[in-house]
């Protein structure tokens, strides 16, 4: 299975330009909100028309400007589960999954039998003549993916699929649309803001800033080693400065004020300097002159659920430019049981020493 996609799209003051290719398996596109995530997977499907490029799906030109060609989205194959889940409000569960199969098994008998056992695979028996509003959303979502199912599509994509679900319901579901994919053996998009499922259910993911897309990379890849800021920060980063390359395996951290050492290769684009919370670590006044260390001074503390929150400035950082971008302000985490041992040897309230790793340091353009 393979997909194709460089597509571009007009929209006044925004401009989607979307341009990946994927295989088989479980690609996510991660992005914010507004970014064209969904506006994708719209022209992929055929209810949106880009202004130029080329769409192809296993070697079928589902799209392309300059030959003319645009496929209806009944002839695409493609399988798209909104947000909402776009069922039927006036038919019942066993009519909307028949709407799956009107286009591809005429034998009543046969489809009768397909549409028990999608509802019996799907956990939707006893529920055949319930109507969408009488269903929970996690049922919702289980007759809309069933239907599509029903269809047999090369190409499965599912758009913020949790995003109108409750926090409690997410997590089960989550476990069950896993099964599914895992089951379904043709190429599947994932869309979503959430860096946390996008990690859990996918092989690969392609980041959305802005309306472009990155190149599509293994998941890990994004989480250990991210090449932009646009990534770092769609993945949890939540400290990143201003950078300029100080001479071999050292980069100057402008806004933070310190020169940093690193692992790794200096990417020609080289524009910022990132670190992850948890691997911004405060060290006694003993320790202070290690590779990487640098004093500040604490703003806040503040006590989460499992965790301590540190915000601190850096006492070498550029204070003009800290007056206004808030993000300056570096963000430690770490446990409770670290934080209440720091204190018993160290008074913060003087000031605080923080090391980074070299090997935790990140490259950014």
């Amino acid at each position: 299975m393979a997909l194709h996609v460089d597509i571009r799209k007009d929209l006044g003051d925004f401009t989607l330009q979307a341009r990946f290719e994927t295989g088989a398996g479980v690609t996510g596109i991660l992005g914010a909100s507004g970014c064209g995530k969904s506006m994708t997977l719209g022209c992929i499907a055929g209810v949106i028309k880009p202004d130029a490029g080329r769409i192809e799906l296993d070697s079928m030109v589902l799209f392309d400007s300059e030959r003319g060609i645009n496929q209806s989205p009944q002839k695409r194959q493609v399988g798209l589960l909104f947000q909402n889940y776009a069922l039927f409000p006036n038919m019942t569960v066993r009519q909307n999954l028949m709407t799956g199969l009107r286009a591809r098994e005429k034998d009543r008998r046969r489809a009768k039998q397909q549409i028990n056992e999608m509802m019996e695979r799907f956990r939707l028996t006893g529920l055949e003549k319930h109507r969408p509003c009488q269903l929970s959303g996690g049922q919702q979502q289980r007759a809309a993916l069933a239907r599509i199912l029903l269809s047999r599509p090369r190409l499965l994509m599912l758009d913020e699929p949790f995003s109108a679900l409750d926090g409690y319901l997410r997590w089960n579901l989550e476990l069950e649309l896993s099964d599914v994919l895992k089951g379904f053996g043709g190429s599947t998009l994932f869309v979503s803001h959430s860096r946390d499922e996008i990690y859990r259910l996918c092989d690969r993911v392609c980041v959305m800033d802005q309306g472009k897309s990155g190149p599509v990379i293994p998941v890990k890849q994004l989480f250990e080693a991210p090449m932009s800021r646009a990534a770092a920060v769609l993945s949890g980063c939540k400290n990143y400065s201003r950078a300029r390359s100080a001479g071999e395996r050292k980069v100057l951290a402008l806004d933070w004020g310190v020169m940093l050492e690193y692992e790794g290769e200096v990417p020609e684009a080289l524009c910022w300097v990132g670190v992850r919370s948890h691997y911004l670590v405060p060290v006694p006044a003993s320790e202070k002159y290690r590779k990487n260390t640098f004093r500040c001074q604490v703003l806040r503390v503040v006590e989460d659920v499992f965790s301590m929150v540190i915000l601190l400035r850096p006492e070498a950082g550029d204070s003009a430019y800290a007056e206004e971008q808030a993000d300056v302000l570096l963000r430690a985490e770490m446990t409770k049981e670290f934080w209440e041992g720091f204190l018993r040897r160290e008074d913060p309230a003087q000031g605080l020493w923080l090391h980074i790793e070299p090997k935790d340091v990140m490259l950014l353009t």
